[in-house]
């Protein structure tokens, strides 16, 4: 079971935000060897030119809700 002190400490995403979220700074982002598109998201398994976010909001009309904030970012 995990443990719920630590869940409490991971930053996410608003339920609705105004815009979208950074996904330079998402825990789920990656960039891929693929130079026609370079980026990804492990959550939504999507690899784009764009940031995944956009693509997600495109698709949804929702922006990302599995956005969790890296952690040690300055």
């Amino acid at each position: 079971m995990p443990d719920s002190r630590i869940a409490d400490k991971i930053p996410v995403m608003p339920t609705n935000p105004d815009r979208a979220p950074n996904c330079l700074q998402c825990v789920n982002f990656r960039v891929t060897w693929d130079p026609s598109y370079p980026r990804s998201c492990v959550v939504f398994d999507i690899k784009s030119r764009n940031m995944p976010s956009l693509e997600v909001f495109a698709a949804t009309g929702l922006h990302c809700p599995s956005f969790r904030l890296r952690p040690n970012l300055k």
